[in-house]
């Protein structure tokens, strides 16, 4: 394996500065990484709507389900991608992100199989682990395929995976519920009787395997450097660069894991809306699926068209105006639509939310490649995912099944859904002037070219 993933100068395609593929190639390449981060969504999510199910089947607390859903998948996601994003400097990634895509499949196949609380557990860590290999390698991909000044658009393309990946989660899961829930039931060859929700699970996993053969006949970008003959860089030259800059890397970050924070915390919506409205699971996904799919991709590849519209203008920090735009649009809906009475308006005030989060998600790469060196840009982008995934799994759902099993009652998990933004969206607001004035000097100073 050592000499599948340490390649030559040749081998690994390191070019100059301009030596871009083709745009047909480019955007083939960014359409299949975005199928594949729509199937990683659609793998991790589909938990979120298998809740009760799961509770009642394997005899498990909220506490436990929020374990399962935040830091079982967090343990190996987020800490693997520092060496993986490493491999993705050096290494062949296209081959890096087939085998990713093997193992989060079979893993997810697998967590139907589960029959307690460590065995799911450690299917979801499993799972973790092979999608922590596709965003370091997307996103080193997609910038040694497109100029600085056209990778707004493909990185908002690949973005917009996440809101399709959950609305696909919500409208298979809607269809395999209501499949499964009226045939009963279901007997499989090998596995024998089923429940609707391992059902689940196997159908969603196992297609993905499918999906890890095509990255292997993908051609690899050549790798676009500031200067080619210097040497690759090791996690200790990206971690003393991020320690140099630690004011404007750790301001630049609060916002996005504020987002995660909350938006893995809305893992837990189907729940609310039904131990609150009476709403179906099944109801609850199909509605929120069609949202998902139809706002989602708008308002990320319209952050995306907008960051490159005003760089080509001359704002540099345009991705970081339009991250702290998201921010404001994001954090009074997401605290206020949980509390409302009426279903449908808690519904329409929390999808306001989403725009907001499609608007950081949409931006936040983007921002941090213009000011990461690209000797290190996997690297970085590796410790980025780290740190808001951290953030975000082990805090939002794990909260909220802390609060509801200890404070606001298993009825009161929307009051546990509405804390969790008032908590850690507020400093972040207060604190953004202080991140953009940052990032503007970061910009200025030229972080890129060191």
């Amino acid at each position: 394996m050592a000499a599948d993933t340490a390649p030559t100068t040749a081998d690994a395609g390191e070019a100059a500065p301009g030596e871009y593929p083709r745009a047909t190639h480019a955007w083939y390449m960014v359409g299949l990484l975005t199928i594949a981060y729509v199937v990683s969504f659609v793998d991790r999510y589909i938990l979120g709507l298998l809740i009760d199910p799961i509770k009642s089947d394997l005899g498990l607390s909220d506490l436990q389900i929020g374990l399962v859903l935040g830091p079982a998948f967090a343990i190996f996601y987020a800490t693997m991608g520092l060496p993986l994003g490493y491999l993705a400097d050096r290494g062949r990634r296209t081959r890096i992100v087939a085998a990713g895509i093997a193992v989060w499949s079979a893993a997810t196949a697998l967590s139907g199989l589960a029959r307690n609380f460590l065995q799911l557990f450690i299917a979801r860590m499993s799972v973790g682990v092979g999608e922590a290999t596709l965003s370091p390698c997307a996103m080193s991909m997609i910038a040694d395929s497109f100029p600085q000044e056209r990778r707004g658009k493909p990185i908002a393309v690949y973005s917009s995976a996440i809101s399709l990946g959950m609305g696909l989660a919500s409208l298979l899961g809607a269809a395999v519920l209501a499949w499964a829930n009226a045939s009963g039931q279901t007997t499989l060859p090998l596995i024998g009787p089923v429940a609707p929700w391992q059902l689940a699970f196997l159908i969603v996993g196992l297609p993905g395997l499918l999906l890890s053969a095509l990255f292997l006949g993908l051609r690899e970008p050549r790798r676009i450097v500031a200067d080619p003959q210097q040497p690759h860089a090791h996690l200790g030259h990206m971690f003393a660069h991020v320690g140099r800059h630690a004011t404007t890397y750790l301001s630049f970050a609060s916002i996005f894991c504020y987002m995660t924070i909350v938006a893995y915390s809305h893992g837990w919506l189907a729940v609310t809306f039904d131990r609150t409205f009476g709403w179906s699971v099944a109801q609850f996904a199909l509605v929120n699926g069609i949202t998902l799919i139809v706002l989602g991709p708008l308002s990320v590849n319209f952050a995306g068209w907008l960051s490159d519209r005003y760089t080509v203008r001359g704002f540099e920090d345009a991705p970081m105006r339009i991250a702290v735009l998201g921010l404001c649009i994001s954090l009074p809906p997401a605290v206020i639509g949980p509390l409302l009475d009426n279903p449908w308006l808690a519904f329409a005030v929390l999808s306001l939310s989403n725009v907001g989060f499609a608007f950081i998600t949409a931006t936040g790469v983007t921002a941090l490649l213009n000011i990461v060196p690209a000797r290190i840009r996997a690297q970085t982008v590796a410790l980025y995912y780290m740190a808001i995934s951290l953030s975000g799994l082990m805090f939002g759902p794990t909260l909220v099944g802390a609060l509801n099993d200890w404070v606001f009652g298993i009825d009161g998990v929307r009051y546990s859904i509405a804390v969790l933004p008032a908590v850690f969206g507020l400093p972040v607001l207060l604190l953004a002037p202080v991140t953009l004035r940052l990032y503007r000097r970061a910009l200025a100073d030229g972080l890129a070219d060191r």
